[in-house]
């Protein structure tokens, strides 16, 4: 039997197994009958396999009940891998009632076995508080463990604690730390993140040269964050020769993937003809665009273009509705009291019953995006 460095590196291999035989199995449409035999005579590896094999549908009639009976025979064998294919048939509600808590009792017996997915898991689960109690500190100690074992997302999350300070002393050049051995492995949010720390000088000596770099590894995974952040590095020269049509161009590719301050700002740029065309039309597009997901400034520039008549045909009905929605944020560098002026000055040429009318869809639409609206 080949030896193995570490307990993650003998799971990538198991990983490894499992990918090929569910490839073999693909290709002969049927269950191997040498890897059936051995499973039916107790090998958890082939168990597993099998089970597998049935959860994928891929080679055999997709059968999760048969795929959680395999599962099960090698799992009380103590196998961490079909512990934690359990946890995920529970988790993701696939042959068997969805259950959280459920899940996170098998997802716990593979993670207190080394496993380094398991592990991350279970500190996802802390994390959210979904099929446990939320712990942040419960949370950071299952990551560190996937963390260390090189589980690049676990890496990641446990620089996110470190940089809000949840669950563990806010400790910026730790989180720096942790989210470069993520990002080195590829992972977007790592890169973006750790640009945003470079940017800043948290952690690290600012440095705009670094935080492009990090930006443009995540951007070009087509990770919105870091295509807005490269597009504003762009705008402003920093770490990179100053380009509006750079700009432009990453700040689209953000917008276009509904990153909310990606959206405002090319309604800026169209609307003040910074770097684009000036064209108003495309200006309302994409402040609705950003209104739409309860940014605050987006909908005050709306109400204002609906009042003007810029861009929109006029009409103060909407007007009055986007700029009541903005009312209730926060509007940088315009006081609520001007934004309710504007708002009122708005309802001063519509009738009362226009004006009730619009304050229940401005209700509806409050109820419809409570949980939705982008914190201002």
């Amino acid at each position: 039997m080949p030896k193995f460095r570490c307990l993650a590196e003998w799971f990538s291999a198991v990983l490894l197994m499992l990918w090929m035989a569910v490839a073999l199995s693909a290709q002969s449409k049927d269950i191997d009958p040498a890897l059936l035999a051995k499973a039916n005579a107790g090998d958890a590896l082939s168990q597993l396999l099998v089970g597998a094999t049935y959860e994928d549908g891929k080679s055999v009639p997709q059968d999760y009940g048969q795929a959680k009976a395999w599962y099960l025979k090698a799992a009380v064998q103590d196998f961490a891998p079909a512990q934690y294919a359990i946890g995920s048939l529970y988790k993701d509600g696939h042959g068997v009632p969805q259950d959280n808590v459920k899940a996170t009792i098998w997802i716990r017996k593979a993670a207190e076995q080394g496993y380094r997915i398991a592990q991350y898991d279970l500190g996802v689960v802390y994390n959210s508080g979904q099929g446990l109690p939320k712990d942040y500190a419960q949370a950071a100690r299952w990551y560190r463990r996937a963390a260390e074992q090189g589980y690049a997302s676990a890496q990641y999350n446990l620089g996110v604690l470190y940089r809000d300070g949840q669950g563990l002393p806010q400790d910026f050049s730790q989180a720096a730390d942790w989210f470069r051995k993520s990002a080195e492995q590829g992972d977007a949010h790592a890169q973006s993140d750790l640009g945003i720390l470079f940017h800043l000088g948290e952690g690290m000596p600012l440095n705009n040269v670094q935080a492009a770099l990090w930006f443009r590894k995540a951007a070009d995974q087509d990770y919105g964050a870091a295509e807005y952040n490269l597009g504003v590095l762009y705008q402003g020269g920093q770490g990179v020769q100053q380009d509006s049509e750079q700009a432009a161009l990453w700040i689209r590719k953000a917008a276009e993937q509904r990153y909310v301050l990606a959206q405002y700002d090319l309604g800026v740029m169209y609307r003040d003809g910074q770097g684009l065309p000036q064209d108003t039309v495309q200006a309302s597009v994409w402040f609705r665009g950003a209104a739409e997901q309860g940014y605050a400034p987006a909908q005050y520039n709306l109400g204002a273009m609906y009042h003007d008549g810029e861009g929109v045909a006029q009409d103060f009905a909407e007007s009055y509705f986007w700029l009541d929605l903005a009312a209730s944020g926060k509007v940088e560098n315009i006081s609520r009291k001007y934004v309710e002026d504007a708002r009122d000055d708005s309802a001063s040429y519509l009738s009362n019953a226009a004006v009730l009318q619009t304050r229940e869809r401005v209700r509806k639409w409050r109820e419809s995006h409570h949980s939705k609206t982008t914190p201002q």
